[in-house]
């Protein structure tokens, strides 16, 4: 895989890369499925929204922007009795899906929220005047009409977990940052941090050019 790197190496480098992609397989699987709903609901209880409602959308607004604003470090080490709590364990890769699930979702649900935002209100209206329900239209009219926004913001929420997944690194997440400190940095083995750099690098832009393509298939149908 690696010809600069013994063996041993190469080995280390498909299980840390088997470990970054469980972690940023399943924070995304767990950002999109709580990220939607809340969205929807930012989305419907905004300003003009179907179901305006200050009372709902200023808390939940500033408590997504808090988890926002949290340096992802920060908010891995403040969230460890949580952590410990859902996994069992607050070092490892399966502890480490807990705070990227956490800051994923808060992250995504703004996205959407903005791509909803985008979305034709006379096609919203039009949908209202032949009687179609608040769900219906937030279901069948605003995620559909806003699915090329939606892919992009999951593109661009994937870009953002690997760089995380390789932060959580630092404090015993597993994954590529990890091998990276391990060896790279704490044992000088430059090779090592140079092939983890690449191979991230790498994976970015495979995800940022597969995003790309599948927003141009959508907005074309």
């Amino acid at each position: 895989m690696i010809p600069w790197l013994s063996p041993a190496l190469q080995d280390l480098f498909i299980e840390s890369a088997i470990e970054t992609a469980m972690m940023v397989g399943g924070a995304a699987a767990i950002a999109i499925l709580f990220g939607l709903p809340i969205a929807l609901l930012l989305h419907a209880t905004g300003k003009g929204g179907l179901a305006q409602s200050g009372l709902v959308n200023r808390p939940l607004g500033l408590l997504i922007n808090a988890v926002r604003s949290t340096p992802f470090i920060i908010l891995m080490v403040a969230i460890v009795p949580f952590t410990r709590l859902v996994a069992g364990t607050s070092i490892g890769t399966t502890a480490a899906i807990v705070p990227l699930a956490l800051a994923a979702t808060a992250f995504i649900s703004r996205l959407f929220e903005s791509a909803f935002a985008e979305v034709d209100r006379g096609v919203v209206e039009a949908a209202r005047a032949m009687g179609a329900t608040r769900m219906q239209i937030l279901l069948k009219v605003v995620v559909p009409e806003a699915l090329p926004g939606l892919i992009a913001a999951i593109t661009v929420m994937l870009v953002s977990l690997v760089g995380f997944s390789a932060m959580a690194g630092a404090v015993g997440g597993g994954g590529l940052g990890d091998l990276g400190i391990r060896f790279g940095y704490q044992r000088f083995m430059p090779e090592v941090m140079a092939s983890v750099v690449v191979i991230l690098i790498l994976v970015v832009q495979g995800l940022q050019s597969l995003g790309d393509w599948l927003v141009r298939r959508v907005r074309r149908r």
